[in-house]
């Protein structure tokens, strides 16, 4: 069965095709352009990564990853936190997540999904990249923050929390 293509004329009388596609376009152009936020995704390949037959889970050294790629997105990391180890007095200095938007568009342009479970790298300095665990993939897109004024959606929020080096430190 063919699917449908409706065409969305909720707000034709004031914004339509032609403005979202102008409206992302220079939002893109800013993003990528002047703001020039670069990130690394290393997507986890779920097919050749080895699973525990018990729990489903993967070993530290049997995930297996999709070749990285570079991809542009706006990037706000949360302050650090101060918490205790477990039921201790032990205290730690714990990293901020890492809350990242990115346009839907430059994702199929790149023919990338993110996916919980992945991992992304950002650069804090020249020499230093950062490691996190894409905890909230963001694919509930259909509210009213990621619509353009209730037309359609155009970017998505993912949340990743910082891993320690144990777990994951580039390929």
């Amino acid at each position: 069965m063919a699917q449908r293509n409706v065409p969305i004329t909720r707000l034709n009388k004031f914004f339509g095709a032609e403005d979202f596609d102008l409206d992302v376009g220079m939002g893109r152009e800013w993003l990528e352009g002047d703001m020039n936020f670069t990130l690394v995704l290393y997507r986890v390949d779920k097919s050749k990564t080895d699973n525990d037959d018990i729990y489903g889970e993967a070993g530290k050294d049997s995930i297996k990853f999709h070749p990285p790629i570079e991809f542009k997105a706006f990037v706000q990391v949360s302050s650090p936190e101060n918490k205790f180890l477990g039921t201790s007095k032990l205290d730690q200095m714990e990293p901020g997540n890492i809350r990242i938007s990115v346009y839907q568009t430059h994702l199929d342009e790149l023919g990338i999904d993110i996916e919980f479970g992945d991992y992304v790298g950002y650069y804090e300095t020249e020499n230093k990249v950062r490691y996190y665990s894409v905890a909230n993939d963001g694919r509930v897109v259909s509210d009213n923050k990621h619509t353009y004024g209730g037309y359609k959606p155009f970017y998505r929020t993912i949340i990743a929390v910082p891993v320690n080096q144990d777990e994951f430190r580039g390929l």
